[in-house]
């Protein structure tokens, strides 16, 4: 990546457009409001931030450089990452996951070095829209920590962290777990 993003907040016009969508998806807070959200988790090789834009320089980096990876293992699209998303674009989707995060809606982690100078890959914990589950967790990492086996370390910290941390009963795990093809023919929630 060539020199510092254009960080402006003029730029969340698309931001606010994706909000309106989210926050049918999202409608109600996501855990009990006295339930205390993790700001800054320190694990072994590794902190978890909420992503924001604090973190947007690195996140953008992470997943551009790591396009075919997490379309073939996250996504199952070539509509995100792709080779021409904009500052505009990661400037939206920060605000998104920002503004979700502080109303209770979806929490989105940044998986960084201890020193936070490089993103390693996301956490995504959201309200599930498949019946049968409470909520849905998702994760990356990019193309060169999966190569290194960070993915199967993430996971495994992941779970704990979920089970032993966090309200949820009844948690989906689609693609590590459930398949996703069967995840995604599972009947929506009510």
């Amino acid at each position: 990546m060539a020199g510092p993003l254009p960080i402006s907040w003029k730029h969340v016009g698309l931001g606010a457009m994706l909000l309106l969508l989210a926050a049918r998806a999202f409608a109600a807070p996501f855990v009990p409001e006295d339930f205390p959200i993790p700001e800054r988790v320190e694990a072994e090789g590794f902190v978890l931030v909420p992503l924001g834009p604090a973190v947007l320089e690195v996140d953008f980096e992470a997943y551009m450089g790591s396009i075919d990876h997490l379309q073939r293992t996250f996504t199952h699209s070539e509509n995100w990452p792709r080779a021409n998303l904009t500052a505009e674009d990661a400037v939206a989707d920060m605000a998104q996951e920002a503004a979700l995060f502080e109303s209770r809606r979806a929490f989105a982690y940044a998986v960084l070095t201890p020193d936070g100078t490089r993103e390693r890959g996301c956490i995504y914990l959201r309200p599930s829209l498949k019946a049968g589950y409470d909520a849905v967790v998702r994760l990356w990492v990019t193309k060169a920590e999966f190569d290194a086996g960070f993915d199967e370390e993430l996971e495994r910290w992941t779970r704990r962290w979920v089970e032993n941390q966090w309200p949820f009963k009844t948690v989906a795990w689609p693609d590590r777990g459930i398949p996703w093809a069967q995840w995604q023919a599972l009947p929506d929630a009510p």
